[in-house]
């Protein structure tokens, strides 16, 4: 199954790839796709994690789910200088 995830849009390719390890060490997760366009995130699993549990996951790294996911309630994070390896 897949369950979908509207969060706040990143740019950062650092933070992508943590969150994707992160959901990738999840039982029952087979894959996930972050569209940083559009501040979406899909992850394919199995009942044996729930929806709830991946979004208790994001909510850890940083991604609060949005409500609703129309493009005046998504925000954009700020650009670094500094960037996210420091």
């Amino acid at each position: 199954m897949y369950s979908t995830f509207y969060v706040s849009k990143t740019e950062c390719m650092t933070c992508t790839n943590k969150t994707l390890k992160s959901l990738g060490s999840l039982q029952g997760v087979f894959g996930a796709e972050v569209d940083q366009i559009d501040g979406k995130i899909t992850v394919n699993h199995t009942d044996e994690v729930s929806r709830k549990e991946i979004a208790d996951m994001l909510l850890t790294l940083g991604y609060p789910e949005l409500e609703n996911n129309s493009e005046a309630e998504i925000d954009y994070d700020e650009p670094s200088i500094w960037g996210c390896a420091l």
